[in-house]
């Protein structure tokens, strides 16, 4: 049987990364400035992300080049090497870190160049995402109904049973509504979808479908992880503004389409990387412990879909020692 040699897993790099924005951000954690934990886990990501051997560029970041410290759209980062293009959120639930809710995660999705979906003008999308057993299940132009139904028959459970993340917004009365109709049970949470995403896809979290309009950064980046994983994903652009309508459709944009996943993320060559920042349902946050600092990380690989979970202690004064990050 042909063997080939392996290949670097970037995830790996990645994540050192996710652990510095995480780290970085930890120490704002409960203290109500959500802009200064996300500038400090920003200024920690980008240093880690200029160390990685690639040549990586920001497709979906968190701002534009006159907003720095963001991670701008275009921006470059890395040594050299292949070319990947990067979907990054160093803080996903900035709201969640200023008031120490559980849920905040810092990550990084990369894939070959050119490989990711570019949403545009386009700020919001509605989502559909759900495990391997019920990927052919699904149909985004069918109702919340009708679609947890099928979901219910793949998952081999009643409706009853199935739990779905829904984001608290008030965009979501009538979604909330008719899922409670259908007798399904719903965990309101007041954001981070893309957690939400990866709860719906990986085992033994509680939730088995996440529905509803969120950020379209966000279902990209989700794109990369539920594509590795090997679960379900579709999403259509839902402006929630006249402006954001008129740019998306002015930009060629259909409103009406469905987005299959494998448009969203074209490629398995991905990898992904997520530490948490707070407790939330599959990776627990930044603990302290004496001048130790504990932190828990998610790591995929596309083309193996290979999971790891990294626990990793941090000797703080040694880190302050010899980094620029101020941990």
């Amino acid at each position: 049987m042909p063997t080939v040699p392996p290949t670097r897993n970037l995830a790996l790099d990645l994540m050192r990364a996710t652990e510095a924005a995480a780290l970085a951000a930890a120490r704002w954690v409960g203290l109500g400035n959500k802009e200064e934990g996300d500038r400090a886990a920003v200024e920690a990501m980008r240093l880690l992300l200029n160390t990685v051997p690639f040549r990586g560029r920001v497709v979906i970041g968190e701002g534009e080049k006159d907003q720095a410290p963001m991670l701008y759209n275009g921006e470059e980062v890395g040594t050299g090497g292949v070319e990947m293009d990067l979907a990054v959120d160093p803080v996903e639930g900035t709201r969640l870190l200023a008031l120490g809710r559980p849920g905040a995660i810092s990550v990084i999705a990369a894939a070959p160049k050119g490989t990711l979906f570019n949403p545009g003008p386009g700020f919001y999308a509605a989502k559909l995402v759900v495990p391997p057993e019920a990927k052919e299940a699904i149909d985004l132009a069918r109702s919340p109904t009708e679609n947890l139904k099928e979901i219910a028959k793949a998952l081999r459970k009643p409706v009853r049973e199935l739990t779905v993340f829904v984001l608290d917004k008030p965009r979501h009365q009538a979604l909330i509504e008719e899922i409670r109709a259908a007798g399904a049970r719903i965990t309101l949470q007041t954001d981070g979808d893309v957690a939400g995403a990866l709860a719906a896809v990986l085992p033994g979290t509680g939730v088995d479908v996440l529905m509803g309009t969120g950020g379209t950064p966000e279902g990209v980046i989700a794109a990369v992880a539920v594509r590795a994983l090997g679960g379900g994903m579709q999403m259509r652009l839902d402006p929630q503004g006249e402006e954001e309508k008129w740019n998306l459709i002015h930009a060629g944009y259909s409103l009406e389409r469905v987005y299959t996943l494998e448009e969203l993320c074209a490629w398995d060559d991905t990898h992904f990387a997520a530490t948490g920042i707070t407790d939330g349902p599959f990776l627990k946050g930044v603990r302290y412990e004496g001048g130790l600092a504990r932190t828990e990380s998610l790591l995929l690989r596309g083309e193996t879909r290979t999971l790891r979970r990294v626990e990793a202690w941090h000797r703080m004064e040694k880190l302050r020692a010899i980094s620029a990050v101020p941990y």
